[in-house]
């Protein structure tokens, strides 16, 4: 945890330090199911991790739907270069599965890390157990949350989560299509959640791409899973960006070419976007985990430090009132 004059430094910058890549040097390691392999994961995954010897927290990171979890590896490295190790599993195959079959494949995952995680890590570093952080995006984004309420039925009860963030989270196609466990309710405050969390949202993705209806629409996109959070919760929306704009660049095969042209896009750099996305992770994780608020608070005080637009302003809402 940073001290006073680290917490100064950070307030005093121009750019908080959390929207640029970390100091630490960072490797990818993948791992796959394997039936001689007793550390093996129940599902393929991505590790990324700092190689510089430590203890770092875990951070399960969910892609979208249909995505491939290797889309998000710049956002991914972001986020492991600030000191966190981040596990992204690959939910499905060829067709994704039924949404509660996925969230409890995300269980399965999360006990795995608690288990064998350390087995696939180089030899110097090791996962804090006392910190574990859910993240997903659009579809992905409504697992973690899925997870985070108890409707992973696989999931060891005993296993604790310190911090949510949904990016851009999905729960269906609209309020009357919506896959399962269906989750929002419609009711503010109404998510039972002992844990900070953050929703991160895009200006255009709610809107139509062409013929292509909106891949984060109205009434089951990031406005609602903020409606039904409750303090402490955090909301912030890129304005100018769409749905897949945190994804990396020239995306392989069919599905990266689908994942480009489905969604209503910004015209803006998408580096920006995966330096916000990353930065917004970055500084809530250290807000909840650490209790660092110098970053997350000049986000909140002058919102043109982000690299995004942001619009609506910034919120993140205590549970004892609003922190500004």
């Amino acid at each position: 945890m940073a001290g006073k004059e680290d917490s100064e430094t950070f307030f005093s910058a121009a750019t908080p330090l959390a929207f640029e890549l970390g100091s630490l040097p960072t490797t990818v390691i993948p791992a796959d199911p394997s039936a001689t392999d007793l550390t093996a994961p129940p599902k393929p995954v991505i590790i990324t991790s700092p190689t510089v010897a430590g203890t770092y927290p875990v951070v399960l990171f969910f892609h979208g739907f249909y995505l491939r979890n290797y889309f998000y590896s710049d956002v991914i490295n972001h986020v492991a270069s600030h000191g966190y190790i981040v596990v992204a599993p690959q939910l499905c195959k060829i067709l994704p599965p039924g949404g509660q079959v996925e969230v409890d494949d995300a269980g399965k995952v999360i006990n795995w890390t608690s288990k064998n995680l350390k087995a696939h890590l180089p030899s110097s570093v090791n996962a804090n157990g006392n910190y574990t952080a859910l993240v997903g995006h659009s579809r992905g984004g409504k697992t973690a949350f899925a997870v985070a309420l108890g409707h992973a039925a696989t999931l060891d009860p005993s296993i604790k989560f310190s911090a949510l963030v949904g990016i851009d989270p999905v729960a269906g196609i609209s309020k009357c299509i919506r896959t399962d466990p269906e989750i929002l309710t419609y009711k503010p405050e109404s998510f039972d959640l002992d844990m900070p969390v953050a929703v991160i949202g895009t200006g255009l993705g709610p809107k139509s791409n062409m013929l292509m209806p909106p891949c984060a629409p109205a009434e089951v996109n990031h406005e609602e899973f903020y409606i039904e959070c409750k303090a402490t919760k955090g909301h912030f929306v890129a304005a100018d960006y769409g749905h897949m704009d945190m994804l990396d660049d020239n995306l392989p095969g069919f599905v990266g070419f689908m994942a480009g042209c489905m969604c209503k896009n910004g015209k803006r750099k998408k580096s920006e976007m995966r330096s916000f996305v990353g930065g917004i992770v970055v500084a809530f994780l250290k807000y909840s985990i650490w209790g660092e608020m110098s970053e997350i608070r000049q986000i909140l005080k002058d919102p043109s430090v982000s690299p995004a637009r942001l619009d609506p302003s910034p919120e993140l809402e205590e549970a004892s009132g609003y922190l500004v």
